[in-house]
């Protein structure tokens, strides 16, 4: 059931394009201004509270549902009739890529680097480099709007992300897909170097070995390599997790490599030991890493570069090994 409370919008703390941070009632709220309509002071609204209620990983805000006061009666996308989240309270009509436009056959090879948490992305990105047209596609297994990712906003300012597109229940991409399959074959259409596959900010996860978000990267591989792309798996890794699960090569990665079904590649960064059932993996020459992702926004579970270099640098590794696949 929905947990929603009616209040009032007492700040706006900042507003960024798709996503403004605000407070109702004076506790921390985001608003997604394309789905519930522009949010301003003094607006009545209905908020789901349920997530922080629970304790749970939204990230300590709640959601604003709608918008009371000038968010009701919106309209449709103009020529949008295919709904995300559908037959669900929150359905609403999208247009998507795979309208009126004809994609290749295959992707003829293109680089394709699969995530199993988002806060690869990042040094995901700095392996790839600024130069090449990278394309980011976002999948289902943590958040669904592309825009709440502060990180994401940094590397399209950069230049490290051309576009975005938003897969399956996603939202608020560049462009919008229906599945992996269809996302992978408009960012070939668009000529673009190298995709990076993830799934948004936040996990999914059961502490059980398929029940988690991270599963995703085996489906962006297994249509990677249907589709004559060349697949490469960010390895999920750390030295300073807690949970045993996490710790060297993490489960996650142990479970996604079970479910692909054809060839691809897990990176793994040379000088780190890797576990011995990583044994497909490709030993990537990781040096300069620190200075390559100098000044972008590592972060992950609260922990930066010094606290647990393996995470980045395997997320980096991958990047880098995508990169000397580019056509």
């Amino acid at each position: 059931m929905l947990t929603l409370r009616r209040g009032l919008v007492t700040a706006v703390v900042e507003r960024h394009e798709g996503l403004a941070r605000i407070e109702v009632d004076g506790a921390p709220c985001i608003a997604f201004p394309r789905q519930t309509g522009v949010v301003a002071l003094g607006d009545e609204v209905l908020v789901n509270v349920q997530a922080r209620d629970l304790g749970l990983g939204s990230g300590g805000f709640d959601v604003l549902y709608a918008n009371l006061t000038r968010g009701l009666d919106l309209a449709a996308e103009d020529g949008a009739h295919v709904m995300k989240l559908p037959y669900t309270p929150g359905q609403f009509a999208v247009r998507h890529a795979e309208e009126g436009r004809v994609f290749p056959d295959n992707l003829g090879g293109l680089p394709v680097v699969c995530c199993s948490l988002h806060s690869q992305v990042v040094p995901v990105c700095a392996g790839l480099g600024e130069s090449l047209r990278v394309a980011y596609l976002q999948v289902p297994g943590g958040s669904l709007p592309v825009s709440l990712s502060d990180a994401l906003r940094f590397l399209r300012e950069r230049g490290y992300v051309e576009s975005t597109v938003a897969v399956g229940a996603c939202v608020d991409g560049d462009v919008h897909c229906v599945s992996v399959a269809s996302g992978l074959l408009w960012a070939a259409a668009e000529g673009v170097d190298a995709v990076v596959c993830a799934i948004g900010p936040g996990i999914v996860g059961t502490a059980s070995f398929f029940g988690h978000g991270g599963v995703a990267a085996a489906e962006a591989a297994n249509v990677t390599q249907a589709l004559q792309g060349s697949a490469v798996l960010a390895v999920r890794a750390s030295e300073a997790d807690e949970r045993e699960r996490h710790r060297g090569a993490s489960h996650h990665t142990r479970a996604a490599l079970q479910l692909c079904l054809g060839e691809v590649t897990p990176a793994w960064p040379a000088g780190w030991e890797a576990p011995p059932w990583l044994e497909q993996r490709e030993e990537v020459d990781v040096t300069g890493w620190e200075q390559a992702c100098a000044g972008l926004p590592l972060s992950h579970m609260g922990r930066g570069a010094d606290a647990d270099p393996l995470f980045f640098a395997a997320a980096f590794a991958a990047g880098r090994l995508a990169r000397a696949r580019v056509g």
